[in-house]
């Protein structure tokens, strides 16, 4: 049976690493051209898979080389996927990434085929998605889409995890449908409509957000680790210090790998802290998906910090 259903992007990532991001109107010379896979939705069933998942993606890429070595790389790392659907209208999602010496991004998007990824194609994977453990979404997919995956997993009693990025406001109907959202600090500003001011403000807003219907609220802090707020546990989770290369992807390994531990026997806050070290492993690296750690790595990485 597959533990965890992924729906959501699989884009083509052009990586340039700079000194540091552009500003309005600047050219920076001497950059360094890469290109790998990524997607929100694809980074986060390759973590999931990595950190140890069965894992079920469902998506859509384009009738192009980009979509063909998609499907075949996926289905190499032992993903099932029989519903990563093609489309001739449109070709594979891009993304633009400028990486500074910092390790810090900027990030733009073309959605191409995943804006395609429409209520049929759900429907194609409903026997397989109405029986897993967790479905795992995010935003780069058609809004629509989302709200009928969350309606559709109401009805099967399937519990949802979702990370409202690129950010965008939530329903109150799709809050309520929500088991667990994960935002940063952007995201609880976005989806929660309030500010974030001081260290007080993120445990004010995550149990506001967790009012509107969610049953764990997590924010994400980068290198500080991440605040939960739930009935079992609420309190910060503290981060991993590591040198930071490139933070793309990180808050998407981070999802991956707490979906992965949330539907194993570990408790809230243990899956956070796995979450957390895969978080702080990817950071390290150059690229999104490259970044991704296995699960051997993550779990030595634990094992250093209790030595």
């Amino acid at each position: 049976m597959n533990k965890i259903a992924v729906i959501g992007s699989f884009g083509q990532d052009m990586i340039m690493q700079v000194s540091h991001i552009p500003a309005r109107g600047e050219t920076v010379g001497e950059g360094r051209f890469s290109q790998t896979f990524g997607g929100k939705g694809a980074n986060q069933a390759l973590a999931s898979a990595k950190s140890g998942a069965d894992v079920v993606f469902v998506s859509m890429v384009g009738e192009d080389s980009a979509g063909d070595t998609a499907i075949s790389s996926f289905t190499a790392h032992g993903i099932n996927t029989d519903f990563m659907t093609q489309t001739d209208a449109i070709g594979t999602g891009t993304a633009l990434i400028f990486v500074g010496d910092d390790g810090e991004n900027s990030i733009t998007v073309a959605p191409g085929a995943n804006y395609h990824l429409k209520q049929p194609h759900v429907d194609a994977a409903e026997a397989v998605l109405k029986k897993t453990k967790l479905i795992l979404m995010q935003l780069e997919i058609p809004m629509e889409t989302v709200e009928y995956v969350l309606h559709k997993a109401e009805t099967w009693k399937v519990p949802v995890l979702l990370n409202p990025a690129p950010a965008k406001p939530l329903s109150d109907i799709a809050l309520q449908r929500i088991h667990t959202l994960v935002v940063n600090e952007t995201e609880a500003e976005i989806v929660s409509g309030e500010t974030l001011e001081g260290a007080d403000s993120v445990a004010r807003i995550a149990l506001s957000l967790r009012a509107k219907g969610p049953e764990v609220v997590i924010v994400t802090l980068g290198a500080d680790g991440a605040y939960v707020s739930s009935d079992g546990f609420t309190g910060l989770v503290p981060g991993n210090k590591v040198d930071v290369v490139d933070t793309t992807a990180a808050g998407d390994v981070f999802c991956g790998a707490l979906s992965t531990a949330l539907c194993s026997d570990l408790s809230l806050e243990e899956a956070i802290k796995f979450a957390n070290v895969a978080a702080a492993i990817a950071v390290t690296r150059l690229g999104a998906q490259p970044s991704v750690p296995h699960q051997t790595e993550i779990e030595e990485f634990i094992a250093s910090l209790t030595s």
